[in-house]
């Protein structure tokens, strides 16, 4: 078949690989996938009305498109064996035929032919489905383009801008770096702050949270602004104590979004110095507050506390419940983590916070459970029985549970024993060979033994037993 021309072809796949930013070679393997999937759907027409569609799923793997940009054309190819007697005229090709062409033929060769059919023949049911399989392969490659730019970032907090809305999530566009095309990122309403004003077009700074797989949709991207990471990263570039690494960020815990509306979202950051003479809290905060006012001005105005991070854990708890003043710190049960705070009455409810928000983020921040006392009402003696019980209670779980374990363990090792006991016993098909050999080798040590038993030790052989005498003339009178 001549070579089905497709005038502007060159020029096509220029225009269509500056405008979805991707490289030539992958528009030219797309298109060559798209104009396939037309032969094959004309290949089915031809069927309609007339029978069932004899072909299977994969009848087509053989087939493959030739583009000649040179001539702008494209050519339909199809791989077929060498045989003596032809089953399938796509796959096969009779020796004899081929003969004819080259003497030298084999069967069992394979030798590619051109099938391509006329272009009037091609049918506009056939042009549709090439142009939504061309569509469809473009987008797979633009989004798996993307999934591999956003993977490896190393810096995972974008410049955002709104595009739209779709249900309750916020859909943005965004770069991965300078002259690079912006992408779809979706902003779920979890991930939402709910001091922000999502107008279109605004820009916010967002977390790059995941970049994941969405059925029927490829690779998606999803963004957060109730990040944790998002703080840590506006403090990284505010502070230049920390970008230096004589300021680090030990643990943040963030409440972005708070269970009530009453209660506004806040966060906690707890910083260290590596150089004594630097002060990790006032480098964060800055002169009268500038560099941490930054921070609270791209949150929206979230509330920060930032804190002295100690090693010694009743300090840390303090100063995790700024701006509460603290009396004392009673470590209760060090080895579950529990701790009493005990506080002036004027201080109780700011230790506590609006519904419990400033004690459950010193919580989180520190990882010790906390219980806020009223330091004029504290009964030492009472609420040490409480701890003891609670104490005697966790130890008698903990027994509980590592005897439960140990059970287990011993249950499973003696079911290991057994079923190696009943593999011995009775060998599974892909142990019946390494059964046989076995077997083979103690048959063969025992007539290796039996060969060197002494004469005098063998064994008596076992008598005959004697032939009846027949008569010597045959005749029946010896009877």
């Amino acid at each position: 078949m001549a070579l089905v021309l497709l005038p502007g072809l060159t020029n096509l796949i220029d225009d269509i690989s500056e405008e979805k930013k991707l490289p030539p070679q992958v528009v030219e393997a797309a298109l060559r996938e798209a104009l396939l999937k037309g032969y094959e759907r004309y290949r089915r027409t031809l069927y309609i009305g007339i029978s069932e569609d004899p072909f299977e799923e994969d009848y087509f793997s053989n087939f493959d498109v030739g583009l000649d940009l040179e001539e702008e054309g494209y050519r339909v190819l199809a791989s077929k064996i060498i045989v003596e007697e032809v089953e399938s005229e796509d796959h096969q090709i009779a020796l004899a035929e081929v003969m004819q062409v080259a003497e030298d033929a084999q069967a069992g060769d394979t030798v590619v032919l051109d099938v391509t059919p006329e272009k009037e023949d091609f049918g506009r049911m056939a042009a549709a489905t090439t142009k939504q399989v061309l569509a469809q392969k473009l987008r797979d490659q633009q989004r798996r383009m993307i999934q591999e730019e956003f993977a490896d970032l190393e810096d995972p907090v974008l410049t955002a801008r709104v595009i739209r809305f779709e249900r309750q999530s916020v859909i943005m566009a965004v770069s991965s770096g300078l002259g690079r095309p912006e992408v779809e990122a979706e902003l779920p309403r979890r991930d939402q702050l709910p001091n922000d004003n999502y107008r279109a077009n605004a820009t916010f700074k967002v977390f790059l949270k995941e970049v994941s797989e969405v059925p029927r949709r490829g690779p998606q991207l999803f963004v957060s602004r109730s990040n944790a990471g998002l703080v840590v990263y506006l403090f990284e570039n505010e502070v230049p104590e920390i970008q230096e690494g004589s300021v680090r960020i030990v643990a943040v815990a963030r409440e972005a979004n708070p269970p009530s509306r009453s209660v506004g979202p806040r966060t906690k950051v707890a910083v260290d110095s590596i150089e004594r003479e630097v002060d990790p809290v006032g480098a964060c905060i800055g002169a009268r507050g500038s560099r941490i006012q930054q921070v609270v001005n791209e949150l929206r105005g979230e509330k920060i506390d930032v804190v002295r991070w100690s090693q010694d854990p009743g300090q840390y708890i303090a100063n995790s419940l700024s701006p509460a003043r603290v009396e004392m710190v009673r470590l209760v049960d060090p080895a579950g983590q529990h701790a009493h705070v005990l506080v002036p009455p004027d201080q109780l409810s700011l230790a506590i916070g609006r519904e419990g928000q400033n004690v459950r983020l010193a919580a989180r921040l520190t990882g010790w459970k906390i219980d806020i006392k009223n330091s004029t009402e504290y009964d030492q003696a009472a609420e040490d029985a409480v701890v003891a019980e609670l104490i005697a209670q966790r130890e008698e779980e903990e027994a509980l549970q590592l005897e439960a374990e140990e059970r287990l363990a011993a249950e499973q090792a003696a079911r290991a024993e057994e079923d190696a006991r009943l593999r011995e016993l009775y060998p599974l098909p892909e142990d019946e060979e390494d059964y046989v050999e076995g077997e083979q080798e103690v048959y063969a040590e025992a007539e290796v033994a039996a060969d060197e038993q002494p004469a005098d030790e063998q064994p008596p052989e076992e008598e005959q037993p004697a032939e009846e005498e027949q008569p010597v003339d045959g005749s029946e009178d010896a009877r």
